[in-house]
Formats: C-alpha cells, sequence, structure tokens
C-alpha cells in the first residue's frame, strides 16, 4: 500500500553533510515531503512506495538546502543604484539616510516585495532583516511564503521610544506565519547606539529569550575611532554590555574591523555569536579588510553569507555572495587552498543557518527538517562538463539557475515562475512613488555617519519615519 505524501522530488542529486563539516552529493535519489517537513531521502527506485499529492523532476537538477540571507536591509531595493561611487561616509549622509528620512511604510511593503521576488527567485528561502517599518516587512514575508528573522531598527537619538519599539516588535511578531518569523532586538551599530542603550538591550534580550542582531566593526576605520576615542573596540563594547554574556544570541553583520583582540575576546565569549559576511559592498567601498572568516571558523564562530542591502550591493544574489567570500578569502590569507568550494557550500548552508539561530531547523536535507529546498539547473553550457560539483555549485552556477524553490514544502517557484508574488504590479506602484521617495532637498537625515554622541537628538529624527 503506497503511503500519502505532500511533494516527491525525484530523480536529482543531493547535497549532503557529514558529521565533521564534511560536504557531499548523493545521486539519484528522491526527497519526500509531508506537512512542510523532509519525511524521507530516499533512492529513486524506491519511490513507487510513495502516492505524492505534487511531483517535481529533478532530472539534470541539484537539489540544496534553500539560501540563507544572514544579514540585509531588504526594503532598500527601492534604493538600488541611488549612490554609486562614494566613500561611505558620504553614501550615508549625503544620500541614504537624507532618503531613507522620506520613507513611508508603503515605501517599506513595495521594497521588502520586491526584494522577496529576487531572493526566491535566486534560491533565497530565509532572510535576516534590519530595518524600520518592519511590521510590513512580516506581512510581506507571511503573504509570500519566506521564512525570515526580523528587527526593528533602532538609534538612540529616537531616545528611549526606539528601543522600546523593538522589543515590541518582536514580541508581537515572535512566531508569526505559521513559525516562519522568528524576531530579533535590533540596535543599529555601537557608534549610533550608547553603551546604556546596549545594556539595556541586553537585559530585555535575556529577559524575553530574544537574539540581537545589529552592525559592529563593520569596517577597519570604525574600530581605530572607537579606540581612539574610548580605547576599547567596538567588540569590546559589545562585551562590555554584556552581549556576549552566557545565554544571549548575537549577529553581527560584517566584522571587516574585527581585530585579532576581538577574536580573544570573542572566544571567551559565553553566549553564542555569530557573523554575517557581505563581501560584495566591502570591495565597492574599498575598505581595505573583509570578514575574518578563517579565524572566526578556528574558535568556533558561524559565519553566515549575506548581501546587505541592495543599495550598497545593488543584489540580493547569494551566489555571488558564495563566490566572493571563497575568492577573498584566498586572497587575503595568501593560501589557495582556503576557502575551498566545499567550505563554502558549508558556510552557505550549515552555518548560515546557525548565524539565525535556525540550526536545528533548516539548512541540511534531513528527515525531520523543515522542508526549504532548492533546484538548481545544471544543464547550461556554463556549468557543463562537471569535474567537481562542489566548484560548478560555488564558481560556475549563477542565481538564474534556480528552477524551484521550496519554503515548508511549498513552493515559491516553478520553473521561474513565482507564485506568490506579483512582480509587474510592485514594479509599477514603486516606480510612482520614487520621486517623493529620492527627494532630499528638505535637508533632513535620520542620523549621521560616526557621529557617537548618539544619544543627542537629530532634528525631527522621531517624526522622520511616517
Amino acid at each position: 500500500m503506497s503511503q500519502s505524501v505532500d511533494l516527491l522530488i525525484t530523480p536529482c542529486t543531493v547535497l549532503v553533510h557529514g558529521p565533521h563539516e564534511e560536504v557531499g552529493f548523493r545521486q539519484d535519489v528522491a526527497v519526500v515531503v509531508r506537512g512542510g517537513v523532509v519525511e524521507a531521502v530516499v533512492g529513486a527506485g524506491d519511490v513507487g512506495r510513495f502516492d505524492a499529492v505534487e511531483v517535481i523532476d529533478g532530472r539534470g537538477q541539484v537539489l540544496l538546502p534553500g539560501l540563507i540571507n544572514c544579514h540585509t536591509h531588504a526594503p532598500m531595493v527601492a534604493l538600488r543604484g541611488i549612490a554609486e561611487d562614494l566613500p561611505v561616509e558620504e553614501w550615508f549622509d549625503g544620500v541614504v539616510w537624507p532618503v531613507e528620512a522620506n520613507l513611508t511604510a508603503r515605501d517599506v511593503a513595495l521594497g521588502a516585495r520586491l526584494a522577496c521576488a529576487e531572493m526566491i527567485r535566486g534560491g533565497v528561502t530565509c532572510f535576516a532583516d534590519h530595518y524600520f517599518h518592519m511590521d510590513e516587512v512580516a506581512a510581506v514575508v507571511e503573504e509570500c511564503g519566506m521564512r525570515a528573522l526580523l528587527g526593528q531598527a533602532y538609534f538612540s537619538s529616537q531616545g528611549t521610544e526606539g528601543r522600546e519599539r523593538s522589543l515590541e516588535f518582536a514580541l508581537r511578531n515572535r512566531g508569526r506565519a505559521d513559525g516562519r518569523i522568528t524576531t530579533a532586538l535590533a540596535p543599529h551599530a555601537p557608534y549610533t547606539v550608547t553603551d546604556a542603550d546596549l545594556a539595556a538591550t541586553a537585559a530585555l534580550a535575556r529577559a524575553h529569550g530574544l537574539p540581537v542582531h545589529l552592525h559592529a566593526a563593520e569596517n577597519r576605520a570604525q574600530t581605530e575611532a572607537s579606540l581612539e576615542r574610548h580605547g576599547v573596540t567596538p567588540v569590546e563594547v559589545l562585551e562590555r554590555a554584556g552581549l556576549l554574556d552566557t545565554g544571549m544570541e548575537l549577529l553581527i553583520a560584517h566584522g571587516t574591523g574585527i581585530l585579532d583582540r576581538d577574536i580573544e575576546v570573542l572566544r571567551r565569549a559565553g553566549g553564542r555569536v555569530a557573523v554575517a559576511t557581505a563581501p560584495r559592498g566591502y570591495l565597492r567601498f574599498a575598505w581595505p579588510t573583509t570578514t575574518p572568516v578563517r579565524a572566526l571558523r578556528e574558535i568556533g564562530v558561524p559565519v553566515g553569507l549575506a548581501t546587505d542591502g541592495a543599495a550598497s550591493n545593488n543584489s540580493l544574489d547569494l551566489w555571488e555572495a558564495m563566490t566572493l567570500t571563497a575568492l577573498i578569502q584566498k586572497s587575503t590569507t595568501g593560501d589557495p587552498r582556503w576557502l575551498t568550494a566545499r567550505q563554502a557550500l558549508h558556510h552557505a548552508t550549515v552555518q548560515s543557518a546557525d548565524a539565525v539561530g535556525l540550526g536545528d531547523v533548516v539548512g541540511r536535507i534531513e528527515p525531520g527538517r523543515r522542508a526549504d529546498l532548492i533546484l538548481v539547473d545544471l544543464t547550461g553550457p556554463h556549468t557543463q562538463p562537471v569535474h567537481d560539483l562542489a566548484a560548478t555549485l560555488v564558481h560556475s552556477v549563477r542565481s538564474g539557475d534556480v528552477r524551484t524553490t521550496i519554503v515548508d514544502g511549498r513552493v515559491l517557484m516553478r520553473d521561474r515562475e513565482l507564485t506568490t508574488i506579483d512582480v509587474p504590479g510592485v514594479v509599477r506602484e514603486l516606480g510612482e512613488r520614487l520621486p517623493a521617495l529620492v527627494e532630499r532637498g528638505h535637508g533632513r537625515r535620520i542620523q549621521r555617519y560616526g557621529v557617537e554622541e548618539a544619544a543627542e537628538k537629530s532634528s525631527g529624527v522621531r517624526d522622520e519615519f511616517r
């Protein structure tokens, strides 16, 4: 008697993980999904004992865990290309933060919807977001079917209200969308959030069992400025605030300014710390250093892959982030044996899942895990012939090679066609709103880059997020 299941993907090649960070592939298999969960991974010859509601033909394709974008600002796709070829301080102060002063909830909703469409088409099934009007982003995630770790960003220049809103958002939305939404507290960064607010955030995180997602040691200049003014690095600021204590879960964005002394701080941290690396933006801003992936890996700190927002990255392409991470690590360490393609795949799957606190839920294809899956087509000329499948995936595959994207067993893209988002409608309405969004004649900005006296009130800052 056949067993009724929701989804059967067969035949295909599946990425598999060993107990000691090994990455390999199993060929000619079938993956069985029921109730949003991977129920079994069996030989393709055994599919006759399953009666599936839907069968997806995986011939010529590789089945991978869905990719995870460990740090982004999804609504910023609305600002893609708005500020090019500028140093980071001019980029923030002259363009991005004045434009963000215009943001409305509708702008954020449209930007998030367009970003989710881009990520689904690129095989991203989960993302960690850190922005404003995050109730709108949560609604988009619920509607489009993705998974997300969401946090309402705040600056100390907003007063205690910013921190309170971040907590209220996290408590109100955690577990939403049938559990696909998890939440975090989201102070912006040590240079825009005071030590007192960081300590208060740590206390709130412990009290409510919430992780914290923030920017820290983004670049070497930030670290040097912190040392000059305060005698401590941004990572040491986090330690002093209690954000590295036992029981804490902390996701640090970027960390290209992490020093050797910070590695020792992170080594002795009692909490669970992870770092998200988004290498394309670092190249764009000509930062002299990158995330020290090798040093972090050696002390057991997961490093997840990320794109940052499309305003600084122009793309939400995790495949490009994976390629750049591998290549830049080879260059900066002077070692062509590091980072290998298999190691890069481990960062893109298991370590990225660990980074966003979902290591027991997604990141591997095995029974009991949520069915967040993508099928990658290897029949294109740019992926043939295949001598080393891991190398093909990391260095040859493009985001357009993703044919199918599945979250919780639900197909969000089938044969490159999105099933949950109307892209033309989003693009049309967003285009109508762009003139008001990009206006900078008002002379306002939500914050200043590099100003550490963050508790001082910026002019009109409380009223600029409408």
